[in-house]
């Protein structure tokens, strides 16, 4: 006889999990969630009063293999947290606020405790951006992951009136870049980054240049969410784009916001890099070129703003918890240039 726990699904550790997280989901709910945990589908009344035109923004993501950075510390409580301020942050620059949040937890053997430390991640970060944990699925395939191994993708939806969706058609050449810092490699770039990084250390190595952070530390600051930075500059009407550095560097994703005829030049000694990017360039060899395309390098969001709203926008960001804006190059007209070069 075979039990399907004997052929590596364990389901009494799956529902031991979701009893674990079941009151931790509900603290994230909204008045707009009509579904409790354990419903066929996630139901969810928007309030869209005030709306002319309301619009439904979407977006899904992963953590990536930051994940192999937490398996190796032992530490789960954070990731759950980058991938819902990943996910907060792409539909964010599109004017939208988040209305709710879905997962995904794929594993090779379900640990309850893990999968609490997860959730508990998710959960943490919903709250913090208004956003309801309406559902998600745990599953447990040992045959297409390994035993210690995991991964995590979330969708997200949020609603921006048509008449504020933002997509950059209003940026034009002479529109200034404020980089907005952030927190470490968010989630992008952790393939180069393990390669280079536990080739030389181990998680629990100090290296003098991260300043008394531990690699694996370093590895694992949390992705950042700008959606207070973000609703202040569009409150105040003063953000003609937005960029979050993702996957493709500065290069890569402020080309997503260029209307036709435009190009960024980026300053890239306008801003100090953190150490911890230094330390993979030094330490791996690595190109100026991977670097500026790999990872965000300490800018973790752009606003595109009026050369004439920069004091503005500067202050405003401020006082939304961001006093370290800093201004990182300008828009040009110049199809041809290189985001990669410096402006003159």
């Amino acid at each position: 006889m075979t039990t399907y726990k004997d052929a590596g699904v364990d389901v009494a550790a799956g529902d031991a999990a979701i009893d674990r997280i079941r009151a931790t989901v509900q603290d994230t709910y909204t008045p707009g969630v009509l579904a409790d945990i354990g419903a066929f589908g996630a139901c969810f009344a928007p309030d869209l009063e005030g709306m002319e035109a309301p619009v439904l923004v979407s977006s899904i993501d992963g953590v990536g293999t930051k994940l192999k950075v937490a398996a190796r510390m032992g530490r789960y409580d954070t990731v759950g947290r980058d991938l819902v301020n990943h996910c907060v942050n792409d539909i964010a620059v599109c004017g939208a606020r988040p209305l709710f949040f879905l997962d995904y937890y794929g594993v090779g053997t379900l640990d309850p405790d893990t999968a609490e430390a997860v959730v508990q991640g998710f959960a943490t970060a919903c709250s913090a951006n208004g956003c309801a944990l309406v559902g998600g699925e745990m599953a447990e395939m040992p045959d297409v992951y390994g035993e210690d191994d995991f991964d995590l993708v979330g969708s997200i939806v949020g609603v921006v009136d048509k008449a504020a969706l933002l997509q950059g058609e209003a940026v034009r050449p002479g529109d200034v870049l404020l980089g907005l810092p952030a927190t470490g490699l968010h989630t992008n770039g952790y393939t180069l980054a393990r390669t280079v990084l536990f080739e030389a250390y181990d998680v629990d190595d100090r290296p003098p240049a991260l300043e008394g952070a531990s690699v694996g530390e370093a590895l694992l600051r949390v992705h950042r969410s700008y959606l207070p930075a973000i609703q202040a500059l569009l409150h105040d009407d003063l953000a003609q784009g937005l960029a979050h550095i993702t996957g493709g560097g500065l290069p890569g994703n402020l080309a997503r916001i260029l209307p036709a005829g435009c190009a960024a030049a980026v300053d890239y000694e306008a801003w100090t890099r953190p150490p911890l990017f230094s330390l993979i360039q030094e330490q791996g060899a690595v190109p100026e070129a991977d670097m500026r395309r790999t990872f965000n390098l300490g800018v973790g969001l752009v606003a595109v703003v009026r050369p004439e709203a920069v004091e503005a926008a500067t202050s405003c960001l401020a006082g939304a918890g961001v006093p370290d804006a800093v201004r990182i190059g300008r828009v040009v007209s110049d199809a041809s240039s290189d985001a990669s070069e410096a402006p003159d």
